[in-house]
């Protein structure tokens, strides 16, 4: 793909839905993470980290069998 084929599909992007920018973001963000070895998180992913470590801080963590309970479940998925 040429640099003019790159810049006519990204023109097209402004078209497409906010949803399916979006999508395209985010897979652009992992591109680039993978190519510099730095990865921005989005404001909800820092906000679903910050849950996190608040409910680990405070004790409410899984035990092992709730993990393994819930590993289950999605490897039959």
């Amino acid at each position: 793909m040429t640099k003019r084929d790159v810049k006519s599909v990204l023109d097209r992007v402004l078209t497409w839905s906010e949803k399916d920018q979006e999508e395209l973001a985010e897979v652009a963000r992992e591109i680039e993470a993978r190519r510099t070895g730095v990865y921005h998180a989005m404001p909800e992913e820092l906000e679903a980290i910050d849950h996190g470590l608040r409910a680990s801080a405070e004790g409410r963590i899984a035990t092992e069998e709730e993990v393994e309970a819930a590993f289950r479940k999605f490897r039959r998925a």
